[in-house]
């Protein structure tokens, strides 16, 4: 018989019913005692103390030996200025050459020639604006993504 059948008077006598079923009952003896004499039968480890390691000294050595390292390599670390127009010439020099090697594999169709030679000239502007401005980081994001596209846009020409 499924329960949807029933109408729905009969459904719920059904659950009082069954809530008058229920009934707790207590445990038929005492637990306690018995978990208490199995607790002290089980030996008890002293509190632990905090042990002195012997890695303690060399740990704080190579601390200060992180700290001081890290302060020279800052003070000798090129300003931002010269860091970015290294990075935009490293970049720079990065992508001539990827783009060497795909210009080698393809010729570029009349009708992408266009849109790589803006690219070209858009990548020229970004690293003439990192001259003029070599403290713009948003500068070396923008040429990165320019030279990514125009990438992708020869690895394009060069599968079809």
């Amino acid at each position: 018989m499924n329960p949807h059948d029933l109408p729905p008077s009969t459904d719920d006598a059904l659950r009082w019913q069954l809530r008058a079923m229920r009934q707790d009952l207590p445990p038929s003896r005492d637990l306690w005692p018995d978990i208490a004499a199995r607790i002290a039968t089980v030996p008890q480890h002293a509190a632990a103390r905090p042990r002195r390691t012997r890695l303690a000294p060399f740990a704080l050595a190579a601390s200060v030996l992180l700290a001081v390292t890290v302060t020279w390599q800052l003070q000798r670390a090129p300003t931002g200025d010269a860091l970015i127009q290294r990075e935009a010439a490293a970049l720079t020099r990065d992508y001539t050459g990827a783009l060497a090697q795909l210009d080698r594999q393809v010729t570029a169709s009349p009708e992408i020639a266009p849109a790589l030679h803006t690219l070209d000239e858009s990548a020229a502007q970004i690293r003439h604006a990192i001259a003029t401005e070599p403290n713009a980081h948003f500068l070396l994001d923008q040429l990165r993504r320019t030279y990514a596209r125009r990438l992708e846009l020869t690895q394009r020409a060069a599968m079809t």
